[in-house]
């Protein structure tokens, strides 16, 4: 059995050695760098991602399993999930609308509203738990289902079918 720079690389996360970072920045720099590239489309951001992401690799070098993923799909995880949360906060901070004190826009009475929608946290709180996790994190997170599925440590298929029974009692409750 041969011995790989991704066995040497664990070998020296496990332990903590400063070497691993170095050795993964010269090996998957690059790579991590085009996919954080790819999902964010602006250089800037993408460097910041990429500084990040090797922070994040570092913190939590000891938390890495070879049993569960291999060396790269690890970093792809963390460089992916690094870019799309430093998206989200830079599309955030610059496409908030600006509020001013007077308002010309039209202002519904709430008798128009439906209030069984403004009701809804409280009505998912009656389903089960393990309901209530997904369709919070899919509807008040804003997660998809693959986002959730990989946040929550829950298998794809079981988040779209806690989804679908979720759905399914919350329209009961509404019926009631």
């Amino acid at each position: 059995m041969s011995y790989s720079l991704e066995d040497h690389i664990v070998q020296l996360l496990e332990k903590g050695d400063q070497a691993a970072i170095n050795l993964l920045y010269e090996n998957y720099s690059d790579s991590l760098y085009g996919v954080i590239l790819k999902i964010t489309k602006n250089e800037e951001l993408a460097q910041d991602a990429l500084q990040e992401s090797f922070v994040k690799i570092w913190k939590n070098a000891k938390r890495y399993d070879s049993s569960k993923a291999k060396l790269f799909t690890w970093l792809y995880r963390i460089a992916r999930n690094t870019a799309i949360d430093k998206l989200r906060s830079f599309n955030n901070r610059f496409h908030k609308e600006v509020q001013i004190d007077k308002s010309d826009v039209y202002i519904l009475p709430t008798a128009s509203l439906n209030q069984d929608v403004i009701d809804l946290k409280e009505h998912v709180t009656k389903l089960e738990e393990k309901y209530q996790i997904v369709l919070n994190a899919l509807f008040f997170e804003g997660m998809t289902q693959q986002e959730a599925s990989d946040e929550l440590d829950i298998p794809l298929g079981t988040i779209k079918s806690r989804l679908k029974i979720g759905l399914r009692d919350l329209r009961k409750i509404f019926n009631d």
